[in-house]
């Protein structure tokens, strides 16, 4: 498979949604029309139309970026569209799903990906399948995930109007429109209301969460994009190591690095899994390989000092020129192939892409060029180019707020999974970003009575890998927001059920007993991480 068509696939990839615990369910209204419905503070309504879908099996076409994903058993539903605007020049649509049977009071909204802000797919109708009222938005932008010409205006300006919407302000409008056209066409109000995303979706949960409280009783936001403004050019550092550098490491090689520290590091855990269960603590050194012989297309070669050196950088993450770090690298054990992949053009020349979101990022709201060269970028203007990121877009799409003590007085709950191997947002962040949580809200303790953040040794972004990914994560999150059952522990297992792990709330990670099958869980336990 191409590099691209993969890291579309692993961009857009979501954990399977599977149904909630059920609540009493309630009678639909009969008939599918539009509904009268109020604007949100600051927008006027342009149309209201609403489509009678006929349920059953629903099958999404394949795509460059995802498999045909048919859905069975899915009741009709009524999809009502909502088009807000701001200025006149945007035009935001908001999409509604209703069950005309089986609705459980709960509304559930879905979020995006990369550069898309919502999905209009198979996770809206997964959600009516589930019983509940689903909601998401394209906030004006293009729902092609890493499109982002829709931020320039024709004079170089960044359009203010289209990021605030994709930042925050269409997040927080579709969970109003999605609320009140609810209770127009049910008669009755929504009892509980969920958040659901990972990646660009795990920001927007967080963002809902600092900025929007009471938004929604519980939030499930796996993987996120916080910190965006530093996420966004650090993922670009592997890129700039190796333009700087002049050294381009074949992907075989880099495989060789990826082998070579989880058969150092993976004992470490107290059993032998092929899996890092946690690279942070991984101080295998890169240049213990160097002078080894490696096969790569039926050759010989042999790791260089300067293989080892990029590889060094790749894992310690960005810095600045003085040596200051920056932003945390690419986990061991990780994959390389999407943030420091390379490819070797018809005369043999190497070159290194790019992470596309953070050469997206560049190019578009830091650089203003849509044709911007980001290989020539110095680690000198790495560093500016950075602060840069902070400076003019903290306020706007950063989500690093640590302070989300209204979000606790709301009374909302919060689960985050994050994948050890995550190769697309090293978890590294998510994992600064909760620690920054813990300081300002008074420890682990107290954090977890409303936010629990779980690590998933071995599994990648949003899901896949060797590791074993959480089996149903919204329903722990409807049992704890409507039950008071805070879940100590995310049953989690791989797609083939060959592995299973009951992964353990932070600080606490699940290590292995040192005795049975290290494939099952009931051979791990919790401890202190």
């Amino acid at each position: 498979m191409r590099l691209w068509t993969k890291l579309a696939a692993a961009l857009v990839a979501l954990v399977p949604l599977v149904p909630a615990a059920s609540a009493e369910p309630e009678p639909a209204t009969t008939g599918c029309a539009p509904v009268p419905v109020s604007a949100p503070a600051g927008a006027r309504i342009e149309s209201v139309r609403a489509e009678q879908r006929p349920g059953g099996t629903v099958t999404f076409p394949a795509t460059p970026f995802s498999a045909p994903a048919p859905i069975t058993d899915v009741p009709p539903y009524c999809e009502i569209t909502v088009t807000l605007t701001h200025d006149g020049t945007d035009h935001v649509k908001v999409a509604v799903a209703l069950p005309a049977t089986g609705w459980t009071g709960r509304l559930q909204a879905v979020g995006g990906s990369a550069y898309t802000a919502g999905d209009f797919g198979a996770p809206l109708v997964q959600a009516v399948k589930d019983g509940y009222a689903g909601v998401t938005t394209d906030a004006g932008v293009p729902l092609t995930f890493l499109d982002t010409t829709w931020a320039l205006n024709s004079d170089g300006t960044i359009n203010q109007t289209l990021l605030t919407n994709f930042a925050t302000r269409s997040v927080h409008e579709s969970a109003v429109v999605g609320k009140a056209v609810t209770r127009a066409f049910y008669g009755r109000p929504v009892t509980y209301s969920y958040w659901n995303g990972c990646s660009t979706g795990g920001r927007q949960g967080y963002a809902e969460a600092q900025r929007h409280p009471e938004d929604f009783d519980g939030i499930l936001a796996n993987a996120p994009a916080v910190d965006w403004t530093r996420f966004a050019v650090a993922t670009l550092w592997p890129q700039t190591v190796m333009y700087n550098d002049r050294h381009f490491p074949s992907t075989c090689v880099l495989t060789a690095f990826r082998k070579a520290a989880i058969e150092a590091c993976d004992p470490r855990d107290g059993g032998v899994d092929g899996i890092i269960d946690q690279p942070d603590r991984c101080d295998f050194e890169p240049r213990t390989l160097v002078g080894t012989k490696v096969v790569c297309d039926g050759q010989e070669v042999t790791v260089t000092a300067q293989d080892a050196e990029v590889v060094r950088k790749v894992w310690a993450g960005p810095t600045d020129p003085n040596g200051t770090r920056l932003w945390p690298g690419l986990p061991k054990g990780a994959d390389f192939t999407w943030l420091a992949g390379t490819t070797v053009d018809a005369n043999g020349t190497p070159s290194a892409p790019g992470f596309p979101v953070a050469t997206a990022w560049v190019r578009t709201f830091l650089a203003k060029q849509p044709g911007f060269d980001t290989t020539t970028i110095t680690y000198e203007r790495y560093a500016e180019l950075f602060a840069q990121s902070v400076r003019e877009y903290d306020r706007t799409i950063g989500t690093a707020d640590p302070d989300l003590s209204a979000f606790r007085r709301a009374g909302g709950k919060l689960i985050t999974f994050v994948g050890s191997d995550d190769q697309l947002i090293p978890p590294g962040g998510t994992l600064a970003y909760r620690d920054r949580v813990e300081r300002r809200m008074g420890g682990a303790q107290r954090v977890n009575e409303f936010y629990r953040l779980f690590l998933a040794p071995g599994v990648e972004h949003c899901g896949g890998g060797k590791g074993a990914v959480p089996t149903n994560p919204l329903g722990a999150l409807v049992d704890w927001v409507e039950r008071g059952k805070a879940p100590a522990t995310l049953p989690a297992a791989t797609a083939d059920g060959s592995r299973t792990r009951d992964l353990c709330a932070y600080p606490r990670v699940s290590r292995y007993t040192g005795h049975g099958d290290p494939a099952v869980a009931a051979n791990y336990r919790c401890t202190w991480r």
